[in-house]
């Protein structure tokens, strides 16, 4: 966290230089904070709430005046930028995401793009969190983020199921043509809690990607991913058969790395992604059954001590 705090003033200056307010954060970046040399990671948005995912988390361990202080500017900013950067549609009034942008499943065209689901609902829970913040400040909410949060779009759907985006259409059609590269839609009920997600709509969404997607062309987040979603809708078995998908990109060497493709040897978000999805199916998350190791499959055959976690969001 101190890394954000270090480097808010290029977020906020980089943020002014595209024309909107807050602070803009890169995907990937060197420690001073400037966009590696990529043809996709300055047009992802994905990780703008990460900071107050973050900050969140830290308040939950330490709920004082002092974690509220510290990460303020932060959190504002960040929430100032995903209220700036979210579009008003006149036509359909609402406000979306895109285009311009490259959604977390970056097989999708970064010119025309609209509304991934993920990114929504990102966007939806992450201003909600930083309204809460101002109210543990003692400050009124801000009114321009609530007309966003009112007036956001939803995520689409199709033949029952959730859109990656919302100009992926035909996804569930015979031609497949969407199945490769993360299956990010997942994270909007599972990493998140799904501020607008129908669970039985986001369940039928499982199934279907578990059944038809292209696993060598994944990457080594995206089974962490797939067992959080089955976890919080109640499917600890399969959320189990996610983490030990035998796919190429779910291997991990005896020094713990994950290997991804030639020159990606060492994936660390697997990693990250692997403990996180661990310690959620073991600590639970807010509005889990209330039993031990609520993700993991209550039929006796498994004996889960953990300690010195917290529920997720």
């Amino acid at each position: 966290m101190a890394w954000y705090i270090g480097t808010l003033p290029s977020a906020r200056e980089k943020a002014r230089q595209q024309g909107y307010g807050g602070a803009r954060w890169p995907k990937m970046t060197a420690h001073d904070g400037r966009d590696s040399p990529s043809p996709i990671g300055p047009l992802l948005i994905w990780q703008q709430p990460h900071p107050i995912f973050y900050a969140e988390l830290c308040y939950r361990e330490h709920p004082d005046r002092v974690t509220l202080d510290r990460f303020r500017n932060v959190v504002m900013q960040s929430a100032e930028f995903m209220s700036s950067y979210a579009e008003w549609d006149a036509e359909q009034k609402r406000f979306v995401l895109g285009p311009v942008l490259q959604c977390a499943q970056e097989i999708f065209p970064k010119d025309n793009t609209l509304n991934p689901t993920f990114e929504l609902t990102y966007w939806r829970w992450g201003l909600e969190i930083a309204q809460q913040w101002r109210q543990r400040l003692g400050i009124a909410r801000e009114p321009e983020w609530d007309r966003v949060l009112t007036n956001l779009a939803k995520p689409s759907l199709e033949a029952g199921k959730y859109l990656f985006a919302e100009t992926a259409t035909n996804t569930y059609s015979a031609e497949k043509k969407w199945t490769d590269d993360h299956p990010s839609v997942t994270a909007a009920f599972g990493l998140l809690p799904g501020p607008g997600i129908e669970p039985e709509t986001m369940r039928d969404t499982l199934h279907w990607i578990w059944d038809n997607w292209n696993w060598p062309e994944t990457w080594g987040w995206d089974y962490p991913m797939l067992a959080m979603c089955a976890a919080r809708l109640g499917e600890p078995e399969r959320a189990i058969d996610a983490l030990f998908l035998d796919t190429p990109k779910n291997h991990y060497a005896i020094n713990g790395h994950n290997y991804q493709q030639p020159g990606l040897t060492i994936y660390l978000p697997a990693n990250g992604g692997l403990l996180y999805a661990v310690a959620m199916m073991a600590a639970g998350w807010d509005g889990a059954p209330k039993t031990n190791a609520p993700g993991f499959p209550q039929n006796g055959q498994w004996n889960v001590r953990w300690e010195n976690l917290r529920p997720a969001p």
